[in-house]
């Protein structure tokens, strides 16, 4: 019974993160679509090639691949526990060697 609920666990964060990674590329050739398109069009018209305005849609949409990201990884994905583990170690790392520097 647990493994099944293991089972069931681990393909529903499999699901998010290849959710999540669809998500980011569509994100990526979409707006590079629009921005080739506004360079394009604002080039036929004599413009200049780049406007503020282009930024707009990445920026938001941006916003919300954001927090599916943090849906996915958790709000400690930067700093989860083994960043944690890994400063608490480097510190006592240090404190050790200026402890023997001392004696």
């Amino acid at each position: 019974m647990k493994n099944d609920e293991k089972l069931k666990r681990a393909k529903k964060r499999v699901e998010q993160l290849k959710g999540f990674h669809i998500h980011l590329v569509v994100y990526i050739a979409i707006n590079l679509l629009i921005a080739l398109g506004n360079v394009v069009a604002n080039a036929s018209r004599g413009e200049t090639l780049f406007h503020w305005s282009m930024l707009v849609t990445p920026f938001f949409w941006g916003i919300g691949l954001a927090v599916h990201a943090l849906n996915v990884y958790g709000p400690n994905f930067l700093f989860g526990k083994k960043w944690e583990e890994r400063q608490i170690a480097k510190y006592m790392e240090q404190d050790r060697r200026d402890a023997e520097k001392y004696q």
